[in-house]
Formats: C-alpha cells, structure tokens, sequence
C-alpha cells in the first residue's frame, strides 16, 4: 500500500478494505493426531485449553500435550498456566523434532461465552503471521460457546488497514489457518465467523480518513457491496436530495466539498411475500465531524473520521445478510454527510425543514447527527411501511458520560422490541443497557419558532436521552429502537477483541437479532 501525494492518501484498494483478511477455517472430528500429522509443523500452534482449577494432568489435555513430547504434569508445575479468560502461556518446541512449532495454554476460566470469547481473542492475537493455528478449545461445549470462541479468534486476528509507503512493514495478517479439532457445532461457528467479519468490515470503513473518505466514497463502497452481496441499491445525490426535501442533509452538508447522499439498500430473501416482516436500519453517516460553526476543539475532533460509524455497520450488516440467509426483508438507510466550516454552514438559530416537513431549530450545528438521521427515520416511516424501524449512531457524548465505553444504551417504544435486543448483545458479548424515553422531558425540545428544537435547552442533563426523544418524533407510529453507540463505538486500546479506531459495535448484535426474527 502506498501512500498518495500531500493532501490526499492513496487509496487501499477495495478488496482490502471490503473483504478483510481471513483465515481458512476448518473442522474436523478425525484425531488430534491425525489432523497434526496432515500439517506441516514449522510453523504451527497448538492450543489447549486451562480451565478452572489449572491444567488437567490426565484426559484429552494431557494425551494432546503427550502428542508433542510434553508431561501435563510438568508443564503445570514448570509453567504455571493461569486459567484467568484469555491468560497466555506459550510454550515453545523444538523445531522440526515436533508435530507444532509452540504450544499456546489459553486460560478458559468457567467456560462461559464470554469467557470463550476472551480465550479466542487471545489465541486470534497470538496467531497473527503463522501459519497454522490448531485448538480443541471449546469441543464439547454448546453452540452460543462455540460461537464466541470463533468470533473472538477472528476478531482477536485482525488489523486495522493502514496507510504505508514503499519497504514499510505491513500489519500481521491472522493465522493462515484455524483448524477446530473436536466436537463442534458447524453452522455455528460459521455463522459466528460471518458475523465477526461484518464487525471487520464496519472498522475497515471507520477507519479509513476522511481526505479519501467522503459522501461520495461511502456511497461508492455501498454500490460495491450490494453487487458481491445482492443487494439493490439506490443512491440520492445533491439534486435528488433537494428535489426530494432532504432539508436536513443538506443543511448539514452544506458547507462541504462534497455534497450529501442518501443510499438506499435492500435484502430481500429467499422465498419472501408480501407478509414477510421488513427491517429497516438507518445509520448515521457523517465522514467527518468539525462540529460546524459550533466547532469542536482539537481533542474532540481528531477521532471524527469514525463518525460514520453507524453507517458503516449497517452497510455491513446488509452485505451479510445473504450469507446468513436473514429470514426477514431488511432495508438498510445511510444518511451521509460531511459537517464541515465554511461560508454555506448551517447556523445555530437557523430553521431546517426535515424531509415530511416538520421544522427544526437548530440549537447546535455539532449536534448534526440527529439532523441526517431525522430525514432518513422519516422517509422510511412515510414509504417504507416498515415492521421494525432501528437506527444506530455515534450520536451523544452523554450516553459515554452514563454507561462508558463497556455498553450502549439502547431506547425503545416497544418492549419486547427492546428485550430482543438487550438478548442478542448478551449473546454477542455486545452489550445494551435499557434506557427510558421520560416523557417529562420533552418538553425541553419546545421551540419559540420551528415546529420543535433539535437539542434540550441548557441545564437540562439527560443528553442521551433527549436526543432519542428528538428521533421518535420522526418515526410515526413504528416499532422503533435507537441505540446511540458513542462510547462503545470508538476503541482507544488495542487488546482483547478491540484494535484502536473504530469497534463495529452492534454488527454481530444486529445480525444474530434479525438471524432469530421470522
């Protein structure tokens, strides 16, 4: 990958960003012993599991530390092997005298899901640049641990794109190969692997910077996808968009070199009529955040580029959908733009009329997100007919304040609507935290001049909240959850499941959400 002149970086191309670097997987019921003997071992890891209670020195763990030489009892005296989620001990052997060039001991605590997940996540990290990774962790178990073992190997395996020039030394690619050596539930760990991918696809997009990506280029990217994922797709431009009373798009994209879009993606499955449920997401896309007139300061807008988040995990979503083979027809609404400075920025005091024709008071040009995301909510109620209506955006600092960066809130006016959701972040390791739609404060959206102000007046509190109360005025009568990923969306570590940028957050809680709805 090399980088392009000053001012705007070379472009990855796009297999690499829209189909991220993966491993082979495989599974096998045939012998650890046979499956060792079928790979070469120059370059092989082997991990074995430490429950709680440390190193079994009898069973299937000590007979596969036996396979290279090793006493279970030794190593557990020598070693010491921690059981802790996601503890490491590697161990290595001597090579060409060996079945495998190491032994990773990964620590699996109880056992749980999200014990599993840390362990996968783990080994993930430990197999970047080899090029065999074998492991009978998990064998046995039930299918949501399967699941989260696979997803946090995957995860734990990837890299986030960058931008190098000539001779520099790219990032790892995971392990060529994972090979799952026991008992496992196939069409889960598939599934599992489907779903972390579109996790990776989502980070790919935040990611990539705001010079090369734009409107445009997000719009660009979703045609791309829709192709390889058969998908139809409809894109509104600055004409379309104006014709069609777009208002708050084009308020808030304004002032940018590159005008807004609208794309439009949808999945439709096998065998689908007319009486099949239809899921609409819409995903706040905004490339790059100043914070417009109401600019942000220097801290606050360095990460800005993975502002588009929830667009990029619902164009993610969407391109997984067939794979997966979602049972129900899921629609996916990108609202982009760029909220950039300049002399055609909106101001506060300003009034936008949203598409459906409802007036806003702009309060604050750096609270633009709801702005986008109000035109597409209303287009889908008026045309879409959806059974469901979702959105998900970077939306509020307040709902990082009240939850941090471990969980999101989620807001809904229907409750099991809501249940099913909290379900599928649990089963994900994705997490969503119900929050109310306190009807005392919408009153704090009241406006003097427009039909309704798009923030709460000072001194309020409860950011997160009024915000979601702005959004339902958009969505009619609908079944409607908004999930505002601001904390959970963005990674300032890299460790675990989580590369620095953006997290992906709510791809693999979507996806195993619309998998179970019928």
């Amino acid at each position: 990958m090399c980088a392009g002149r000053v001012g705007r970086v070379g472009s990855v191309p796009a297999p690499e960003l829209l189909d991220p670097a993966a491993s082979a997987w495989t599974i096998s019921a045939e012998p650890l012993a046979d499956v060792l003997a079928d790979l070469d071992p120059d370059d092989l890891l082997l991990a074995l599991p430490v429950p709680a209670g440390g190193l079994p020195t009898t069973g299937n763990g000590a007979k596969a530390l036996a396979l290279v030489g090793l006493d279970a009892a030794q190593v557990s005296a020598t070693h010491e092997p921690k059981s802790d989620a996601g503890a490491l001990t590697a161990i290595p052997l001597a090579p060409g005298e060996r079945p495998a060039r190491k032994v990773l001991l990964v620590g699996v605590a109880e056992g749980s899901p999200a014990d599993l997940r840390a362990a996968g996540a783990a080994l993930g990290r430990a197999g970047k640049g080899h090029a065999a990774l074998v492991t009978t962790v998990g064998a046995g178990g039930t299918r949501a641990g399967q699941s989260a073992l696979a997803e946090g190997l995957a995860l734990g395996g990837y890299s986030s794109p960058r931008w190098l020039g000539e001779g520099a030394k790219p990032s790892p690619s995971p392990a060529a190969e994972v090979a799952l050596v026991g008992s496992y539930d196939e069409p889960s760990v598939r599934h599992a692997v489907v779903r972390a991918r579109a996790s990776m696809l989502a980070r790919n997009l935040a990611v990539v910077p705001s010079n090369t990506k734009n409107p445009a280029w997000m719009a660009a990217q979703a045609r791309t996808l829709a192709g390889r994922s058969g998908l139809d797709v409809r894109v509104w431009g600055e004409r379309e968009l104006r014709a069609e009373g777009f208002g708050g798009l084009l308020a808030v994209g304004g002032a940018s070199a590159t005008p807004p879009r609208l794309v439009q993606l949808d999945y439709v499955p096998e065998g689908a009529t007319a009486r099949t449920p239809l899921v609409v997401l819409v995903g706040k896309g905004i490339t790059f955040d100043t914070g417009g007139l109401d600019i942000k300061p220097v801290d606050g807008m360095l990460a800005m580029k993975t502002d588009m988040s929830g667009s990029g995990i619902v164009l993610a979503v969407l391109a997984a959908c067939r794979q997966l083979a979602v049972p129900v027809k899921v629609t996916g609404l990108l609202a982009l733009a760029e909220n950039a400075v300049g002399a055609a920025a909106y101001r506060p005091g300003d009034v936008v009329t949203q598409y459906g024709g409802r007036t806003v008071e702009i309060g604050n040009t750096d609270a633009e997100g709801r702005i986008v995301m109000a035109d597409a909510l209303a287009y889908a109620d008026l045309h879409l007919e959806p059974t469901v209506l979702l959105d998900i955006a970077t939306l509020t600092g307040a709902a990082r304040v009240a939850l941090g960066r471990s969980m999101a809130p989620v807001y809904a006016t229907d409750d099991a609507l809501r249940r099913a959701l909290v379900s599928a972040g649990e089963a994900t390791g994705e997490l969503l935290w119900p929050m109310p739609l306190v009807e005392d404060y919408r009153a704090s959206l009241d406006s003097d001049v427009a039909d309704i102000s798009h923030i709460a007046g000072t001194g309020g509190g409860g950011g997160s909240i009024s915000a979601a109360l702005f959004l339902r005025e958009f969505v009619g009568a609908r079944r409607w959850a908004h999930l505002d990923i601001a904390g959970v969306g963005r990674s300032d570590v890299d460790r675990g499941l989580l590369t620095k940028g953006g997290t992906g957050f709510g791809a693999r809680l979507l996806l195993t959400w619309l998998e179970e709805m019928s």
